[in-house]
C-alpha cells in the first residue's frame, strides 16, 4: 500500500491545524470501538489518515450545519419579554408591600 502523506490529507482539509484535530478526533473514535472506514492494518493514526485522505472523514465546518428556522428567534425574544414582564410585576409587587409596610409603621 503506498504511503500517506500530509499532502494527500490537505487536499481535504484546509489547514494543518484542522487536520491535527480531525486526525486526533478519529484516533481517538477508533480508539473507542469505532470501526475503520478504509481497509488497512496500520496503528490508528495512519488508519485515520488514510480515512481521511481518502474523504471518508472530513472537516465539519459551520456551513455544514442545518439553518435555524426563522421563528425560533422571535419565540426566543417573545420569551424573554414574557420572563422581563413577569420579573417587573414581581419587583412592582414587592415595592408595593415595602411601601405599604412603611405606611403602616409608626
Amino acid at each position: 500500500m503506498a504511503r500517506i502523506t500530509v499532502e494527500d490529507c490537505l487536499e481535504k482539509v484546509d489547514n494543518r491545524f484542522g487536520l491535527i484535530h480531525l486526525a486526533a478526533k478519529r484516533v481517538r473514535q477508533l480508539r473507542n470501538g469505532a470501526e475503520p472506514l478504509v481497509v488497512c492494518k496500520n496503528k490508528d493514526i495512519v488508519v485515520a489518515l488514510r480515512e481521511i485522505a481518502a474523504g471518508e472523514v472530513r472537516q465539519w465546518k459551520e456551513s455544514d450545519a442545518l439553518p435555524m428556522p426563522e421563528e425560533a428567534p422571535e419565540l426566543m425574544i417573545e420569551e424573554s419579554l414574557a420572563d422581563v414582564d413577569t420579573e417587573s410585576e414581581e419587583i412592582q409587587a414587592v415595592e408595593d408591600t415595602e411601601k405599604e409596610t412603611k405606611e403602616e409603621l409608626p
